[in-house]
């Protein structure tokens, strides 16, 4: 029985992630990048298609885990008949190699214990050359990459896996070691797992303890863990956002759609941003902001909704059949070709995005106000053609009210980055426009008869994006038309609770219409339009069922599927930590 998506863990070194089973199977990681291709993909198919298990040989009684306080170090505890045994797993903060450190502690007793190394290259397509170094490094080559195991267990070839059996003492310490090199380079060198571990746990903790949380915000300990968990999906080598470390984790279990996550969304990007900012971390800011000046350096027509970790344009998407996927959710996508959407929404994400960056006092760079004038420019020229959209729809492009509404977004955030700046820029036009998309959201995206705005022009499908309305300033969060809004809302898109994005539609989506799970970073958005309109129980309430969704170490998927009571889609997911960060720093600020 495969497990749950929340069964996983994520362990992370700032430019790639691994996932970690309950039972002690590392059955995801990509290397050297999130984006790259996987050695270990049983994840996404059986053990054959690569995992990395470590265990203990008999029945297992209880298993318990958690995160050091403050850190990504996974530390999972096994009790069996024989005794009790820790499996400590690390991904020590990059420095040249990739390394994944496995750190067997023995807790009580004598316990029994085996591994199962199964390396395949390529998403789990090639099984690699398997031979030994004079020192005993066990080396794995296939094409341009190769991973070393070091560990003092000896370890025997079975029918193309790695395998050992030994036994774990009370007090005894027995380290596995695998790292990650180009295969025309020598391996990594050998490490202190001990050391190293505790070197990685002080690097964590030192970078939290920069965190501002301030007192009354609600659940602080799982704001810390978001926090954390959105540090950890930033490529730390050019300040990369990736919406997510996983590929076609499926939105609905069985269905089709199963996408791509492991790139830097504008969109996403800009809002896990505000969330590190509010939390006081401006170094971030800084790095994203450089990011995206040169990611979208060139034409303005050019910009895409999503880039590579680096700023890479082309994300082209491919399916790889031979991966059976997630529970048998099928196809296995990668690559995304929302690459090459117009989704109008992003240009106002941004430019929130640069505002906020200009209200923490980050000093100013002439080349992102020439970036933000030309973006406007453009928007200028489009911002009446329908888009795809912020669900990033495979059907006919609409009028969605979300993208007006984020148009709107990119004109006043820009008059107002001039008016507190001095900037220079055609602020009249700019005020002129802002006040004629607003003119046109109201008439041509309100339905009076409803008393609610809806998904798009002329039809009648509500929209959890609509909840951003009163978030980004659109229209203050008691307004008639925003009450009614939010009225329909809760009558139509809630769950147990959750909020759905919408209803599935074959028109919109391009695909069969199946049911999906509700939307964790939505029901967020519904918790903050309660504290904006005074209504804080049901925001507190809101916070505490997303709280008690996260998984035992507090980690969210993309969605929830109330009716299987599991976590579904890409996990973790950038976006429904960044939900959770805002809605409970809102909550703190009292409103």
């Amino acid at each position: 029985m495969p497990l749950r998506i929340e069964d996983y863990a994520l362990i992370g070194d700032g430019e790639t992630a691994a996932l970690v089973g309950r039972d002690g199977s590392l059955d995801w990681l990509c290397l050297p990048r999130f984006d790259s291709a996987a050695c270990f993909a049983a994840l996404l198919g059986s053990p054959e298609h690569g995992r990395w298990r470590i265990a203990p040989r008999s029945p297992v009684r209880r298993v318990g885990r958690r995160y050091r306080p403050g850190t990504l170090v996974l530390e999972t505890e096994f009790e069996t008949e024989e005794g009790t045994v820790a499996l400590v797993d690390c991904m020590p903060l990059r420095n040249g190699a990739a390394d994944v450190l496995r750190l067997v502690e023995g807790r009580g007793g004598r316990v029994p214990m085996t591994m199962d190394l199964t390396v395949r290259f390529d998403y789990g397509a090639l099984v690699p050359w398997v031979h030994r170094l004079e020192d005993g490094t066990l080396l794995a080559v296939c094409g341009p990459d190769q991973l070393a195991l070091r560990t003092p267990v000896p370890v025997r070839g079975e029918g193309l896996h790695t395998m050992a059996e030994f036994t774990v003492a009370e007090g005894e310490r027995i380290p596995f070691h695998l790292v990650w090199t180009p295969s025309h380079l020598p391996p990594g060198p050998p490490m202190d797992a001990a050391a190293v571990i505790a070197a990685t746990e002080r690097r964590w903790r030192g970078w939290l303890a920069d965190c501002r949380i301030d007192k009354g915000v609600p659940h602080p300990e799982m704001v810390r863990r978001s926090l954390l968990t959105l540090k950890a999906l930033t490529y730390a080598p050019t300040g990369g956002i990736a919406a997510a470390p996983t590929t076609s984790l499926p939105e609905t279990l069985g269905g089709e759609r199963n996408w791509d996550y492991r790139f830097c969304w504008l969109r996403d990007a800009a809002l896990t941003l505000r969330a590190l900012v509010g939390a006081g971390h401006l170094g971030e800011a800084e790095s994203w902001r450089r990011w995206l000046l040169r990611a979208v350096a060139g034409s303005p027509a050019q910009i895409r909704p999503l880039y590579g970790l680096a700023g890479e344009h082309r994300t082209p998407e491919m399916v790889l059949p031979w991966l059976p996927g997630y529970e048998g959710s099928a196809p296995v996508r990668i690559g995304n070709a929302a690459g090459a959407q117009l989704q109008l929404d992003v240009f106002g994400e941004v430019m929130d995005a640069l505002y906020a960056a200009h209200r923490i006092g980050l000093p100013p760079l002439p080349e992102a106000w020439a970036m933000a004038r030309a973006m406007l420019a453009h928007l200028e020229e489009v911002w009446r053609e329908p888009d795809e959209g912020i669900w990033e729809i495979r059907g006919a492009r609409r009028h969605f009210v979300h993208s007006k509404v984020m148009v709107w977004v990119a004109l006043d955030r820009a008059l107002r980055v001039a008016a507190e700046s001095g900037l220079d820029g055609p602020l009249e036009r700019w005020r002129a426009l802002r006040d004629a998309v607003f003119d046109e959201v109201c008439t041509r995206g309100f339905d009076p008869l409803r008393g609610c705005f809806t998904q798009s022009y002329g039809r009648p499908e509500l929209d959890a994006s609509l909840l951003r309305l009163p978030l980004v300033g659109f229209l203050p969060a008691d307004d008639a038309r925003v009450r009614g809004t939010v009225e329909a809302i809760e009558r139509e898109l809630i769950e147990d609770g959750l909020v759905l994005r919408y209803r599935p539609d074959a028109g919109l989506e391009g695909l069969h219409p199946t049911r999906e799970g509700t939307f964790l970073a939505c029901t967020a958005w519904l918790g903050e339009v309660y504290a904006l309109q005074g209504r804080r129980a049901e925001a507190i309430a809101v916070l505490d069922r997303l709280v008690g969704i996260a998984n035992d170490v507090g980690l969210l998927a993309e969605e929830y599927d109330t009716m299987a009571r599991r976590q579904v889609g890409n996990f973790p997911q950038a976006f429904s930590h960044l939900g959770l960060v805002g809605l409970a720093l809102r909550l703190g600020r009292g409103h």
